[in-house]
Formats: C-alpha cells, sequence, structure tokens
C-alpha cells in the first residue's frame, strides 16, 4: 500500500516542500530509501524502527520504499523521522493515512519513540502556505520559534504516541499562534556597558559614529589598552533591531541551530567573535552542503576579529565580497547558493609584532622591516574597505584609578538611534538603512559638499594620498557625523574629523 506524508526542507536559506512517499510491497524484508538522502537521511530507517516498536507499533515485514520527492535535490537531516515514521503507519494500515494530508510533519525520532528538536523550524514556519495545510507539527523545543509565524497553528508535540492520537483527535492538542510579535516583550539589556571603560573619550566618540552610520571600525593599540573591552561592548549603542532585522537574523540562527533555548526571535544584535585559526569555509561559509559561515551569522549585527594580522591572509582576502556586496556567493557544481552578509566588521590589532610601537610607557624593539611585514599581513584593498581607523593608545595610571564616571550606553544609544533614524528617511525606499551602505549614485544625491569642505578634503588626499573607495570613506563618515549634529550639510569640521579617523593612512604607520 501507497502513503504520503508531508515535510520540508532546506536549501541554504530557503524552504521548499518535499513529499514522502512510502510503499509496502511482496519481496524480501528490506528498507529503501530513495531520493538523494545523506548519511543522516538513510540512518533514519532504523530510528524508526526502534521508535515504532518502543511505541508500541509495528514495522512491517515486507519490502518498504521510501521516496523524497522532488528527487533531483539533496536531502538531509534526520527532520524526515517523524514524517516517515507516520508514513509507515500508514503505508501497513496502523493508521488512515488520509489524516496525514492536513499537515506539515518536522522531527527527530528517538529510539524510544520521543522527538527531539531539528534546526531550521522559522524559516520554514514562514515559508509555509498558509492556506494548504491546517497546521505545521514540530517538537515542543521548536515551538518558540515555529510561533513565531503570523497565521500559522502550531502544533507541539514530545512523543510519537501523542502525533497519532493528536492526528485522530486534533482538539486534545491546542493550536499555538501568534497574537503579537515576541520580540516587542523580550529582554534587550546587555551585561556590559560603556561606562565601564575608562578614558578612550576619543574612541567612544569613533565607535559612536561607526554605530551611528554601520561603519566598519579598525582598532589599533598596544596590548592591553582596551581594544577587546571597546569592541565587546559596541553592541549596546547600537540601535534596536527591527521586526524584519530580528526575523531575517533569527531564520540564519535557526538554520545554524544556534537560537538560545526557549526563544523564538533574536532580538539582540549578534555579536560573532571567530578564532584566528579560523579557515576561510568557516568564516564566510561553504562545504559540500553549503552552509552559512561567521559572516552570515553576523548579519544585522557584529563581526570581531581579534589579533587581524594573525588570521591567515587568504581567510582575511574572502571578506573583500561580502564587505562590498552584502552577502556571499557559494558556487558548487550542483548550485549556487547566496547568503546574506550585512554585517559591522570591528578588528583589532597591534601595530607591531611586539606591540608597544605606539605604547608611550614601554619600548618597542621590533626592526623597521619587522613592523612592515607585520603591517602588511593585511593588504591594501581590505583596509580601504573599512571606514575608521582608530589608535588606541595604552592608558595613564591616573585615567585608571581617577576617572570619573562615564556616559552610559543608553544615552550614546539614543543618539545613535536619532542618526539612523534620520538615514532611514533619507534613505526611504533604497532597500538600504545607513550611511555605510550608499554606492556612488546615493552619495552623489545625498552627500553634497561645501566649497570649504571640499578645498579640505582636496587637500588631505593630496597629502595622505588616499584611494578612491578612502576618499569614498571619509565622505560617509562625514555623513554620518553631521547627521549625529542634526546637520543639513557636511561642514568642514565634519570632513576634518573623518580624516583623523583614518590613523594607517598616516605617516606614522608607512
Amino acid at each position: 500500500m501507497l502513503a504520503v506524508a508531508h515535510s520540508y526542507g532546506l536549501n541554504g536559506l530557503e524552504a521548499y516542500a518535499i513529499t514522502i512517499e512510502v510503499d509496502v510491497s511482496k519481496g524480501l524484508p528490506g528498507t529503501t530509501i530513495v531520493g538523494l538522502p545523506d548519511n543522516a537521511v538513510r540512518e533514519s530507517r532504523e530510528r524508526v524502527k526502534a521508535a515504532l516498536k518502543n511505541s508500541g507499533y509495528k514495522y512491517s515485514s515486507q519490502r518498504v520504499t521510501i521516496n523524497l520527492s522532488p528527487a533531483n535535490v539533496k536531502k538531509e537531516g534526520p527532520s524526515f523521522d517523524l514524517a516517515i515514521a507516520l508514513g509507515v503507519l500508514a503505508a501497513t494500515k496502523q493508521i488512515d493515512g488520509r489524516l496525514l494530508n492536513n499537515f506539515i510533519l518536522l522531527g527527530e525520532l528517538s529510539l524510544n519513540g520521543s522527538i527531539h528538536a531539528v534546526r531550521g523550524v522559522l524559516p520554514i514556519a514562514l515559508s509555509l502556505p498558509k492556506d494548504r495545510f491546517g497546521g505545521l507539527v514540530v517538537p515542543s523545543a521548536n515551538a518558540p520559534e515555529a510561533v513565531a509565524a503570523p497565521n500559522l497553528n502550531i502544533y507541539p508535540v514530545r512523543e510519537l504516541r501523542e502525533v497519532v492520537h493528536f492526528l485522530y483527535q486534533p482538539e486534545l492538542l491546542p493550536a499555538l499562534k501568534r497574537n503579537s510579535p515576541p520580540w516587542e516583550k523580550s529582554n534587550r539589556s546587555y551585561p556590559m556597558d560603556f561606562s565601564e571603560v575608562k578614558g578612550h573619550s576619543y574612541i567612544k566618540r569613533g565607535l559612536e559614529i561607526a554605530a551611528a552610520g554601520a561603519h566598519n571600525v579598525l582598532l589599533i593599540g598596544p596590548p592591553g589598552s582596551g581594544k577587546t573591552m571597546l569592541a565587546k561592548r559596541l553592541p549596546t549603542i547600537l540601535p534596536d533591531m527591527t521586526l524584519p532585522e530580528s526575523l531575517e537574523t533569527s531564520k540564519i540562527h535557526s538554520i545554524a541551530g544556534l537560537l538560545p533555548p526557549g526563544q523564538g526571535l533574536m532580538t539582540l544584535r549578534p555579536f560573532r567573535c571567530p578564532h584566528h585559526t579560523s579557515s576561510d569555509v568557516a568564516l564566510v561559509g561553504g562545504g559540500t552542503v553549503p552552509r552559512p559561515g561567521e559572516v552570515t551569522l553576523a548579519h544585522n549585527g557584529i563581526l570581531f576579529l581579534d589579533e587581524f594580522p594573525e588570521f591567515n591572509r587568504n581567510v582575511l582576502e574572502c571578506l573583500r565580497q561580502p564587505l562590498e556586496d552584502k552577502q556571499v556567493t557559494i558556487a558548487r557544481a550542483a548550485k549556487t547558493v547566496k547568503f546574506p552578509g550585512n554585517f559591522m566588521l570591528v578588528a583589532s590589532m597591534n601595530p607591531c609584532p611586539c606591540g608597544n610601537l605606539t605604547n608611550q610607557f614601554k619600548p618597542c624593539h621590533c626592526r623597521p622591516l619587522q613592523i612592515q611585514q607585520y603591517l602588511g599581513k593585511i593588504s591594501g584593498p581590505l583596509l580601504d574597505r573599512i571606514d575608521l581607523h582608530l589608535e588606541v593608545p595604552a592608558l595613564r595610571p591616573t585615567e585608571l584609578l581617577n576617572t570619573p564616571p562615564a556616559e552610559h550606553s543608553a544615552s550614546i544609544k539614543q543618539r545613535t538611534t536619532q542618526a539612523r533614524a534620520i538615514q532611514r528617511r533619507r534613505l526611504a525606499g533604497l532597500n538600504i538603512y545607513a550611511n555605510a551602505q550608499m554606492n556612488h549614485q546615493h552619495m552623489k544625491r545625498f552627500c553634497q559638499l561645501t566649497p570649504e569642505s571640499r578645498h579640505l578634503l582636496h587637500r588631505a588626499i593630496e597629502e595622505l594620498g588616499f584611494s578612491a573607495r578612502a576618499y569614498d570613506k571619509v565622505i560617509k563618515v562625514g555623513r554620518t557625523i553631521s547627521d549625529l549634529t542634526g546637520s543639513e550639510d557636511i561642514l568642514p569640521e565634519h570632513i576634518a574629523e573623518a580624516i583623523q579617523y583614518r590613523c594607517l593612512d598616516r605617516s606614522a604607520y608607512r
């Protein structure tokens, strides 16, 4: 007998329907799964057998053929276990197969019949046609993320027998529905605050500008000067995520299996901090079956690369495309997958191998050639894509001991949020939301310089040798500074301040 169940799979970040056909026929006992299954899917036959037996049901002693359609798309993961098990029950006439037509089934089975959480439930729930099926049956652990999808009945289950009883008596399991966006009621507090950072008013100002315009930042300073401490507190002054941003970010983390337990949507911007030994695949994504990397996991948030020159140069060069295009394209023989990568790059590094080139309290023992080789680990084209180069000095003892309380993150965040609101109104309808994302056409329209500002920038280009991309970066940062001050025009003082945030273009580092 033939039975049909319905489930969903993932191709990159997109969900697609999968029809699971189970046929039981005469022949030697055995189970065959076709339709390009990976090892996890092939192993589901053993999990299903044990789960059915330990739940009080029988597995067929005849030949069982399971087809996952469409057959030309690679299937991966254990999320089809529940649908396969119910398909076997329907094909062996232990349940009515017509009951399976109303629901999408997701879940991994354990050997005792309990149902475990799976990855990617949120993008599947968001892509389901609302008028085709009666609801989505998911593991109870995945219910908080599934319920974030509007106008969809969610049925959380814990074990196989519970699902069978629910199919016959749906009233036993009330459907969960989203009444209001769960992100509106979520806690957005951080355990860290900018007020904990002593001194460094110049650096805090630079990070405020970066947060206001979504600009990339490079922090340069001796060991112990506070680079990492400052970077980890940058998320506390970023504007809150909007609902579309929250949904995009949560979908990515759902597919990666990184959503916090019991949390439906991410409300805090991601802060990813990969180790400097990370490979290019770990950083930008890829693999035989393309998966998102750190660049995509940092979407709508921050990618922090500590000890920037210690990363393999080939790995760093992979950042060029996502920094420019705000997405990652993974091309394979079978398919091409695009992952979003709209993130702020925040990197930190020492000014020399020993770290004391700019330390006024400790001497530097590095030779000029060593310093040149160390700084040369980061290519010029990559540095050009970083908007602000901030020199972080070592703190004086008096600053460590006697510094008065600093400004809290909340007050800084209020200013960055107001600046972003100005940018959103200015850039409305252009599918961008911050100054750092403007292209040449946008800059011509929104970044007109006064004659004095143009003259100042012309002098800086001649003396510092700015590239064309660095020239654009200075103008964008100047636009953000003017937004923070509430000015419609980009004034000379705004351009002068933006130029000061390009320390690697100055002669001391050449």
